[in-house]
């Protein structure tokens, strides 16, 4: 009953998060962001990098494009820009519009980006009017119309953040995944945009990102630790022998599993990223991975609780399974500073493995007492 009970408990846990993590997708959009000047939108979207917004309206008849581009700079003091590029899909040959703060005041500028070594002020290749910034809550907003070529059905979109501004100088912007995959595709008569070279679809590689940082988020930063928890806690319970075990190991052979998959797509994203490598979350998630396969090894190897060397068994097991909680935790949380995903999936992992925290704290105080009680009086 008490097993029965307890992993109910931990559906309930995770539906809960579930709900969490689904409702906070909904709210945290585009589509609940209202501008101070009260302009409207045909569509929006939020784009895939650098928590940055897209507002736009295409107007056939001139065919004038009207947008408003939202991100948080880099810096207090830095800059945020977003472009058209007329021949390419990247920065090179973008034409590009950059706001920033001028003494305090939100000012937009015009930059043609002639190459990756040659950013000036500059007209640009295509008629823009109207266009203005704002900076609110430490974002700044882009608002402009421009004038595309006739009948086009999209445009190469490229959006950046940067640390600073030096007269007209922009700061030169990082080069981590999220600002290397700031750019895509605008379907001009609605739908979403994102780095695909195609509307609508997200392109490959962002979704091996985003499949790996699901799988490493729910096996080493969730399922772990809730498998920690379960044997740590149930077993104190005599009516919960020999349920606990058979929960214990199939939470973590779960998360091993999902484990396995998310460390291999890690694998295959570094060997695509040359020339950058994140050294500290490459190595934990390698430290991991060894430490993880070295658990699943402890199932077979695992003596008779009378056996002599049951102690050192203990001790082996237990050493490396708190290891992996606090570098799996450790790592997720390295995962989300490298790939920069929207604030609203940190948000849902901090309080899901605030949770899983809390109902440890919880049972930790339960089980002494049991355990307190348990003893002879003297």
């Amino acid at each position: 009953m008490a097993s029965s009970s307890s992993s109910s408990s931990w559906g309930l846990w995770f539906f809960l998060f579930l709900s969490l993590f689904f409702s906070l997708g909904d709210s945290l959009t585009c589509s609940s962001r209202k501008f101070s000047n009260n302009n409207l939108y045909s569509h929006c979207s939020d784009l895939p990098s650098l928590s940055a917004f897209i507002h736009w309206t295409y107007d056939s008849s001139n065919s004038s494009l009207s947008v408003a581009f939202v991100a948080k700079p880099s810096t207090s003091a830095g800059w945020i820009a977003w472009a058209v590029n007329p021949t390419s899909t990247g920065m090179a040959g973008s034409q590009a519009l950059v706001a920033y703060l001028q003494g305090g005041v939100p000012v937009v500028k015009t930059y043609n980006v002639a190459s990756y070594g040659s950013v000036k002020p500059s007209k640009l290749s295509f008629e823009v009017w109207d266009a203005t910034a704002e900076f609110s809550a430490g974002e700044l907003m882009i608002f402009a119309k421009l004038k595309v070529p006739a009948a086009a059905k999209s445009v190469n979109q490229v959006w950046q953040v940067g640390p600073s501004v030096d007269g007209t100088d922009l700061g030169v912007h990082e080069f981590k995944p999220p600002n290397l995959n700031a750019k895509g595709t605008l379907g001009l008569s609605g739908g979403r945009t994102n780095s695909a070279s195609s509307g609508g679809k997200i392109d490959s590689r962002t979704m091996r990102k985003n499949i790996h940082g699901v799988l490493n988020a729910v096996s080493w930063g969730l399922l772990f630790p809730i498998g920690i928890v379960i044997a740590r806690y149930l077993r104190v319970f005599p009516s919960a022998d020999p349920a606990w075990f058979y929960l214990h190991i199939s939470c973590q052979i779960s998360a091993y599993a999902i484990g396995t998959a998310g460390w291999a797509t890690g694998l295959k994203l570094g060997s695509e990223s040359e020339g950058y490598v994140v050294y500290d979350h490459r190595n934990i998630g390698i430290a991991l991975f060894s430490m993880a396969s070295l658990q699943m090894l402890a199932l077979f190897l695992r003596p008779k609780k009378e056996h002599k060397y049951r102690i050192y068994w203990n001790i082996y097991h237990h050493s490396i399974g708190y290891s992996i909680l606090i570098l799996s935790i450790i790592n997720v949380f390295k995962g989300f500073n490298v790939l920069s995903p929207a604030h609203k999936w940190k948000l849902a992992y901090v309080v899901a493995i605030a949770v899983v925290g809390g109902v440890a704290v919880v049972l930790e105080a339960v089980t002494w007492i049991v355990v307190l009680k348990r003893k002879p009086s003297p």
